[in-house]
């Protein structure tokens, strides 16, 4: 891809050039932050990933594994902020952590791909004309990359500008917000999400427990009648709309999973309802 900057000879200079040049150029550095709990999985992946950033920082929240010691191992900066305060507390404290004003966040489940590594290094050396950048994401989930249903693309804001924004969100879904324009990339994250549908069926629990009982707190309310018109609508949307047939059983998987975490969300938070009208 060509960086904008030219060599001596006229000829395109590479993003691996422009990178070297940073001290001499204005290439803005840019840290990649990550936070982890019990990541020896997955951590090591997504730290190679970032070897293009200036900096790499792991923010462990108490890891019994080998998390801290991979990360370490791997020549990132390792803090470490226990108990477990959350994802939006967790990733401010990240992001603030960073030495660099420019920050690329990461999840230990994912990677930075070949494409978006160069996209952004090719940014960087032009200048980033943009308080941050979404990013399209794309899970491998039972062999095979899911391009299709409520899955694809996943558009995420991780690279950003820190003084332009603030993390925001409850027990579930954070997410990072910019007060101003915002560009896209064409590069994918690469996302690792469940090893097998075991793990994803545990996800689903935990997560629709954190959603009912945030949405409770709020004073949000539903039915059984608004259960089952809502997981039947998601189902025939990833299924039939967004391409899920496709994807073969695969799809067919990934449908009725989506449509069952909106009826288990709020059958969960039905239940808060009556445990509430019965004390």
């Amino acid at each position: 891809m060509d960086s904008g900057f030219r060599r001596n000879d006229g000829r395109p200079a590479t993003t691996r050039a422009v990178r070297a040049c940073r001290y001499t150029l204005p290439v803005p550095p840019i840290s990649a932050v990550l936070i982890a709990l019990e990541e020896e999985r997955h951590l090591a992946a997504a730290l190679d990933s970032v070897r293009f950033c200036d900096e790499r920082l792991v923010v462990d929240a108490g890891s019994k594994d080998r998390t801290r010691e991979i990360a370490e191992a791997a020549g990132a900066r390792v803090l470490v902020n226990a108990p477990w305060p959350g994802f939006v507390a967790q990733k401010r404290l990240a992001t603030e952590a960073a030495r660099h004003d420019w920050v690329l966040s990461l999840d230990a489940d994912e990677r930075v791909s070949a494409p978006l590594a160069e996209e952004i290094g090719a940014l960087a050396g032009r200048g980033f004309d943009r308080g941050g950048y979404r990013i399209p994401r794309v899970a491998f989930y039972l062999g095979r990359w899911i391009r299709r249903t409520d899955w694809y693309p996943d558009p995420q804001l991780r690279l950003f500008d820190r003084r332009l924004g603030r993390w925001e969100g409850g027990l579930v879904h954070e997410s990072f917000r910019i007060d101003g324009p915002v560009g896209r990339l064409r590069g994918e994250i690469e996302h690792f999400p469940y090893h097998d549908l075991s793990e994803h069926l545990r996800t689903i629990d935990r997560y629709t427990t954190l959603w009912a009982r945030q949405a409770h707190e709020a004073g949000r309310t539903t039915g059984v009648a608004e259960a089952v018109a809502a997981s039947t609508l998601v189902f025939l949307r990833n299924y039939l709309l967004r391409g899920g047939l496709l994807l073969g059983r695969v799809g067919l998987t990934v449908s009725a999973l989506n449509a069952g975490y909106a009826f288990i969300k709020l059958t969960k938070l039905l239940e808060l309802q009556r445990q509430a009208r019965s004390r």
